[in-house]
């Protein structure tokens, strides 16, 4: 096999970022062409009464407690716009954010292609598992953050007041924002297994540090997902520090003993 040269690499590296931008092109021209049903049936959707995650919790709360607030069908969020070039430059923000998420899979394949040459066979198929597995593990995590999280952050902090003499009117950069940051961040944290057995392939990361750091672990977690979820109620908190825990334990299998 010919050993490629330090510009060699450098030329497959180009190629690489050009598919890959094109790749991204393409999908956000796609998803600015469609953007607006796709804004008013997606990322609109948790601003109304009828989303999923409110049916669920009014059928729950209505069989254990008396609280009937999520099963208020004409609940909607008001959104304002109060810039000039708003709309037109979240249009090609959410567009590219989209485009972004549904190419994920691609972005590692490439990555992949790259780095692969360098990895001897015994290295491959579990680098090659890491990268399958951080796609599935990111799309977990943003829709538990859409479906779940965000949504209930939204209906709690929008209604919120610390007097009634101040109205909360929602402008459309501050959904818009906080949004796309619990979304990707969620998308994020999930990555923890992937991160973990990449680490212990280099032998950083051995299994009795997760071990060891288990309970000290299980607090910055509960911290997290209260950061996450600022809503103060026990059983959202466990929703979303549930899942973070267990890909603590699926990160510790992962590892090298």
């Amino acid at each position: 096999m010919q050993e490629l040269t330090f510009w060699d690499h450098i030329e497959d590296l180009r190629h690489m970022l050009f598919r890959v931008l094109g790749a991204l092109s393409l999908a956000s021209i796609a998803f600015f062409i469609f953007m607006p049903k796709i804004f008013d049936s997606v990322v609109m959707a948790p601003c109304f009464g009828d989303f999923p995650i409110y049916r669920l919790f009014c059928d729950i709360t209505k069989h254990f407690t008396d609280d009937t607030t999520f099963c208020d069908q004409s609940f909607q969020i008001q959104i304002i716009n109060i810039r000039l070039a708003a709309q037109f430059m979240i249009h090609m923000q959410i567009s590219f954010l989209f485009a972004l998420v549904v190419c994920i899979p691609y972005l590692l394949f490439e990555i992949w292609k790259f780095i692969a040459p360098a990895l001897y066979d015994k290295e491959k198929s579990s680098f090659r598992l890491a990268f399958s597995l951080s796609s599935i593990l990111f799309y977990a995590g943003v829709c538990l953050s859409y479906f779940v999280v965000f949504p209930i952050t939204l209906r709690f902090l929008a209604g919120y007041q610390i007097t009634s003499l101040v109205s909360n009117q929602l402008s459309l950069d501050s959904y818009i924002s906080n949004f796309i940051t619990l979304n990707l961040l969620m998308g994020l944290v999930f990555e923890l297994p992937m991160l973990a057995l990449v680490l212990s392939k280099l032998g950083i990361v051995k299994r009795r540090f997760f071990s060891k750091f288990r309970k000290h672990a299980i607090v910055v977690l509960l911290i997290l997902a209260a950061v996450i979820t600022p809503t103060g109620d026990p059983f959202t908190l466990m929703i979303v520090a549930l899942p973070l825990y267990i890909l603590y334990e699926i990160s510790a299998l992962l590892v090298k003993k």
